[in-house]
């Protein structure tokens, strides 16, 4: 049995794959069936180490993006594009996968269009509340489609919907559940205080960091701090974190990462009772399996419709508050943080909210469709 995966550019869209793909090996070992091949198709990955772990093998593709800006680079990105169809066109009739799993993207559509003329079954998976085009594209095609929040069904086309189940998002087992015991001692802060997490996603976001820094030393005087920068901006924020706690009693209740390893990961989400960050759905569902209260701040609409649709989607139910970046200054944040947790019962309401959002075992849902597609496709 051979599966091909595809999608990525941004942890939202490949770290579902690694996902499902450890929920395709589990469920190959519970029924004793023959190891499945997998196959990465796309660009270079966003972590060449997870497909590593996975014996998860890369076939390098070209995929050009389209911008919702002008840009001659979506003019050139075209010709990158139709390369990457005739390379995934060749790619895939070599290996000839019995099903191709795709998390959209910019990243898959090279390796559908090649699904498509091959006529290898696909099942697509959307992870936004606004589904993004190449899965809306896909739809008219595929033979199964999984989203992850209650409004992406409507958004299909009316003809496809028989075919859409809500899932949930898929969440790799490592960081499915947190680690409630030394924390504290792990990331070295004080037991005596509450924990709120700061996270921009998995490259960080300039606005959070600087509005979070300006509030900072309030902050600490009843908190701890976790903060995650982004790799790129860890010296900088850390070099003014210091300096705004130099000589503050509480300097050493703020950490700051520049992108948290799975087990700084799992003992943050531990001892968190508040989180702070972005709305891409990866970090959304995230926060729902942990039933972490939140404050979600999406990129804003000119420059990413999903995440906002994300945001709004999530707060409907009751699990987060939604601050607009253009809204966003440290008095507001200082005032939401406070309401929040200085309320058990709204803090208790709203976790309740997110683990109802969050519907586990989605990646195993999904594996399970992908091998039962590839075994009725797999020649006898």
């Amino acid at each position: 049995m051979r599966i091909a995966l595809t999608g990525g550019g941004t942890g939202g869209h490949f770290y579902p794959l690694i996902a499902v793909a450890e929920a395709i090996e589990d469920i190959s070992k519970e029924r004793k069936l023959i190891e499945p091949e997998l196959y990465y198709i796309g660009p270079a990955p966003f972590d060449m180490n997870a497909l590593k772990e996975h014996d998860i093998i890369h076939e390098e593709i070209s995929a050009g993006r389209i911008r919702y800006y002008r840009s001659v680079l979506n003019f050139l990105d075209m010709f990158k594009t139709l390369w990457g169809v005739l390379r995934a066109l060749v790619k895939l009739f070599r290996i000839y996968p019995d099903a191709v799993f795709s998390t959209g993207g910019f990243a898959a559509y090279p390796t559908l269009v090649a699904s498509r003329i091959l006529k290898i079954p696909v099942i697509i998976y959307d992870a936004d509340a606004k589904p993004g085009r190449v899965s809306l594209w896909s739809s008219k095609f595929a033979r199964y489609i999984a989203v992850a929040h209650p409004d992406a069904a409507s958004k299909f086309p009316e003809r496809v919907r028989h075919l859409i189940a809500r899932v949930g998002h898929p969440i790799r087992k490592e960081i499915e559940s947190p680690a409630r015991e030394g924390g504290y001692e792990f990331l070295g802060l004080d037991k005596t205080v509450p924990t709120i997490f700061a996270v921009g996603g998995s490259q960080g976001a300039v606005t959070i960091n600087n509005t979070l820094l300006d509030a900072l030393s309030e902050l600490v005087k009843k908190y701890n701090v976790i903060h995650q920068t982004g790799s790129v901006n860890l010296d900088e924020v850390s070099r003014i974190a210091k300096l705004i706690l130099k000589d503050h009693p509480n300097e050493k209740r703020y950490k700051a990462f520049g992108l948290l390893n799975t087990l700084a990961l799992r003992m943050t989400a531990g001892i968190s009772t508040l989180i702070i960050a972005r709305a891409g759905s990866g970090t959304i569902f995230e926060i729902a399996s942990w039933g972490i209260p939140s404050i979600l701040i999406p990129i804003p609409r000119d420059i990413s419709h999903d995440q906002t649709e994300n945001a709004f989607s999530f707060a409907r139910e009751g699990a987060s508050v939604v601050l607009e970046q253009q809204n966003l200054s440290p008095h507001l944040l200082l005032a939401e943080i406070e309401r929040i947790m200085n309320n058990g019962e709204l803090r208790n309401k709203m976790s309740l909210a997110a683990r109802a959002f969050s519907r586990p075992n989605s990646a195993r849902k999904i594996a399970t469709i992908i091998i039962e597609t590839a075994l009725e496709h797999e020649p006898v």
